[in-house]
């Protein structure tokens, strides 16, 4: 019923060119999961989407469904840990916008847990550069396209965590990074707000059916620059294993975890007018869950 009231929401928004028409907006991370929701909700409001993502087949997939459906979308694949490719990113949004770039959504990341005392450095570092120093590097390549006074809307969403909010327990390395972009969006909003108009927001999830909070043991994993295969999910018998469906969730108040499209609508709100005097602030997006 919420994902069906979620279409029908989404369906009426776009009236009468789309709440974010004409804008060119970078969405990393958007070849499955949040992002790729984000990126179609985006082009149903009129953006022009930059699909920006590791897996090139799966940001061409969702670029190439957007403009079939009347949208339009480009397709930019490669790492976000890689300098030259933040580069080529922005100047290929630039180039797609006809020299301009409204929105950018710092989303692409993944999970590499580990209690404290068996993290090793290479987790702590790939976590926090994928999660922190990406976005503000993107960000930093960017600011040509930011720091300008033409009377367009810019701005700027970064995607965190209840665990950047309030720890989580074998997480201690994406919980600093997901709290350390709390910190470059406060700052964003501080620097860029007064001359130039820029917004700055950061939308931090709770539990959203992702392939993050799935199942470990149904295997899926990311592959790292050198090699690493890094398994995802959330193993079984953390989650409660057999414990009957009414006895899970009782952590949310609406005792149900969110789906990737409600996940990606609030980023949409966040993006849109409707939030236009909302800047430097941290939306959490959680089903009611607190800690």
């Amino acid at each position: 019923m919420a994902s069906k009231r979620i279409d029908q929401i989404a369906g009426h928004l776009n009236y009468p060119k789309g709440m974010l028409a004409g804008q060119v907006a970078i969405i990393t991370g958007s070849g499955q999961g949040i992002g790729a929701e984000a990126a179609r909700l985006f082009a149903n409001e009129g953006a022009k989407v930059v699909v920006a993502d590791v897996d090139a087949k799966k940001a061409q997939g969702v670029a190439d469904e957007i403009n079939q459906s009347g949208g339009a979308a480009i397709a930019v694949a490669g790492d976000v840990m890689n300098d030259e490719y933040v580069k080529e990113l922005v100047k290929k949004a630039a180039e797609f916008g006809q020299g301009k770039i409204h929105i950018i959504v710092n989303n692409a990341g993944y999970t590499w847990d580990g209690v404290i005392h068996k993290m090793t450095d290479k987790q702590w570092h790939t976590i926090v550069d994928l999660h922190a120093t990406a976005p503000f590097k993107i960000v930093r390549a960017a600011a040509p396209y930011f720091r300008v006074k033409d009377g367009e809307a810019r701005n700027i969403i970064n995607i965190s965590s209840t665990s950047g909010l309030h720890g989580n327990a074998g997480q201690i390395n994406y919980a600093l990074a997901k709290a350390g972009v709390t910190g470059i969006t406060k700052t964003i909003a501080k620097e860029w707000g007064p001359q130039f108009g820029v917004r700055a927001n950061t939308v931090a999830f709770g539990h959203i059916l992702t392939r993050l909070t799935a199942a470990k043991e149904a295997g899926a994993f990311v592959t790292t620059a050198d090699g690493t295969k890094v398994a995802l999910g959330i193993p079984q018998a953390q989650k409660g294993g057999a414990v009957p469906a009414e006895a899970q969730n009782l952590d949310i108040p609406l005792r149900r975890p969110g789906t990737a499209t409600e996940a990606a609508s609030a980023v949409l709100a966040v993006a849109s007018p409707l939030f236009s005097y909302v800047n430097g602030q941290t939306i959490s997006v959680t089903g009611g869950r607190n800690m």
